[in-house]
């Protein structure tokens, strides 16, 4: 199979339940910014050593739940190939939750907030929880219009939150300083 088909060049693409939509699509536009979510975890990973396997783990795991939700997203709720999707549920979201709450055993409360930064990985991470949070936007944006699976917004809720929490532990693991921000003095 080649890598491309040429069934897009006049700009439409197609959803899985076969109906054929602009790339304009709001549709494809949230599919795409969870891709982006996806590939922003992967140039994170691809800076992690030895000392984050474990979060390493995590976030392959995660990267997995990215390709179903963004199958998801790609198939109407009426679309019947829905019958055979894998779909975020609340124990998605409660698995999240978990992690959250092991990494952050690793922490020091925090007493300001953070410039993204540190360990390269880190940064990696504090980028993948931006374009997290702008997918998150653009999934509740549709479902004001289209029905969607409402974990999906909850689980991308909850991943923002995670990513800042391996952020935080890699810069720990790492030795890594983290640069509070601390605000201007008037002037």
């Amino acid at each position: 199979m080649k890598i491309y088909t040429r069934t897009g060049d006049d700009g439409v693409t197609g959803l899985f339940g076969g109906d054929r939509v602009s790339k304009a699509n709001p549709r494809i536009g949230v599919c795409g910014a969870v891709d982006e979510a996806n590939s922003a975890i992967g140039f994170a990973v691809s800076f992690a050593g030895d000392e984050l396997g474990d979060i390493v783990k995590e976030l392959l795991g995660i990267q997995k739940r990215l390709f179903e939700i963004g199958a998801d997203l790609a198939t109407p709720m009426d679309a019947s190939p829905r019958q055979n999707l894998r779909v975020v549920t609340e124990k998605d979201v409660s698995q999240l939750e978990k992690l959250i709450d092991r990494f952050d055993h690793e922490l020091s409360p925090l007493q300001s907030f953070i410039i993204p930064g540190g360990h390269s990985c880190a940064a990696g991470l504090h980028l993948a929880r931006g374009v997290t949070r702008r997918a998150e936007r653009e999934v509740v944006a549709m479902a004001n219009k289209e029905e969607v699976n409402t974990q999906i917004v909850v689980y991308l809720n909850r991943l923002s939150d995670l990513l800042f929490t391996l952020a935080r532990t890699v810069n720990v693991r790492t030795k890594a300083t983290e640069t509070l921000w601390l605000p201007r003095s008037k002037e």
